[in-house]
């Protein structure tokens, strides 16, 4: 650059004519990449290379060995970056909460919340279940014959309480009760589930006294009912996929004596496959019913029975599942024991592949033709 091109950057930068000659020289001498505006080392020193023990200070508050420490000043304390800079403030650290942010950053440090990944220990033949019972409900799909899984979704107080998440409403917020505690004329709702795998279609059975295989069975009796008899009119065999916990445990014996009992009443055999213990989060129900239901009421108090079976009744997806609902008046009262005598009576066939999760109760009063089964 000559020095009338000098003397016009000068006049429109301001800038001392040495100043921009001395930088004319040192492009010349060191080029820059194309990613950077000045040469490697220009400009201010960060405040973590000039503080030595900075990133140290910072590493020891957020190690997770150091927050079980006795000693740690942040045992009890959320770990945010405000929090970590007044604490490192407090050290002698003249650090912001944006400094803070950065410095977690760059040492692999992310905001992250709890994921339910914990199963507890794993069977052995966890897998070779998962694949078994898919065998079945394709069978049974092939054959024409009705395919549920079932569950208990979580109990919900009936009043006027706080219900998570948000929807559009103008106003102010719909007041709710500032303690959870159940108001004991209006008590709790137990929901209970079944879901067809194969006609996306859902029962909810709205319970008020307890969650027993009395209750679970009567729901799929209602299920039957009102919505399977219509559907599968030459059903012979019915397959229902449950986890292995609860009122549909695998080692409740109420639960098979029930089946007994439903069987004989609707004359069809019914298969049991129960997934793994630990594993009920793969249970169909869980993902294709219960989680619509609980996106449909968010943020809106269930006041009483009749607000929870309309909620409920009125799912509706773009995958065209579609819910009905009932409320379920009668009393299950805990404690009934089957005794060795009852189960002895209950015409009980387990697989050859785990058994105690895999059976199939067939009607006592007539004559079935061979099973789907193998």
């Amino acid at each position: 650059m000559g020095h009338g091109g000098i003397a016009l950057v000068e006049r429109a930068v301001d800038i001392s004519r040495s100043t921009i000659s001395r930088g004319i020289r040192e492009m010349a001498l060191a080029p820059l990449e194309r990613a950077r505006i000045r040469r490697v080392g220009g400009g201010r020193k960060r405040l973590a290379d000039k503080d030595r023990t900075l990133r140290r200070d910072l590493e020891a508050l957020v190690e997770p060995t150091a927050s079980g420490d006795p000693e740690s000043p942040l045992r009890w304390t959320s770990k945010s970056v405000r929090t970590l800079a007044v604490q490192l403030q407090s050290m002698g650290h003249p650090v912001s909460h944006r400094m803070v942010a950065e410095l977690l950053h760059e040492a692999g440090y992310s905001l992250q919340g709890n994921r339910k990944t914990l199963e507890g220990s794993s069977h052995p033949d966890r897998d070779a279940q998962f694949r078994y019972i898919n065998r079945q409900v394709r069978r049974f799909q092939r054959l024409r014959q009705p395919v549920i899984s079932v569950d208990a979704k979580k109990k919900e107080l009936v009043g006027d309480f706080k219900n998570a998440g948000k929807e559009w409403r103008k106003g102010e917020p719909e007041p709710v009760r500032v303690h959870d505690f159940v108001i004991k004329q209006k008590g709790k709702a137990i929901p209970y589930g079944v879901y067809d795998l194969t006609r996306n279609a859902g029962w909810i059975s709205v319970g008020i006294d307890h969650d027993t295989a009395s209750f679970a069975v009567r729901a799929i009796r209602r299920w039957w009912q009102r919505m399977g008899r219509a559907a599968y009119p030459k059903a012979k065999e019915l397959l229902i996929t449950a986890d292995s916990g609860g009122s549909n445990g695998a080692r409740v014996r109420l639960w098979k004596w029930e089946l007994q009992r439903i069987a004989d009443k609707i004359g069809i055999t019914i298969s049991v496959c129960h997934f793994p213990p630990g594993t009920s989060k793969w249970n169909k129900i869980e993902q294709r019913l219960f989680s619509y239901i609980s996106k449909n009421w968010r943020g809106k108090p269930l006041v009483n029975l009749a607000v929870i079976v309309s909620l409920i009744a009125s799912n509706r997806t773009t995958g065209g599942l579609r819910v009905r609902g009932e409320l379920d008046k009668g009393r299950y009262p805990k404690g009934y024991k089957i005794s060795d005598a009852q189960m002895a009576r209950i015409n009980l066939h387990c697989h050859r592949f785990h058994g105690d999760w895999n059976y199939t109760v067939r009607p006592e009063k007539r004559k079935i033709s061979k099973s789907v089964i193998s």
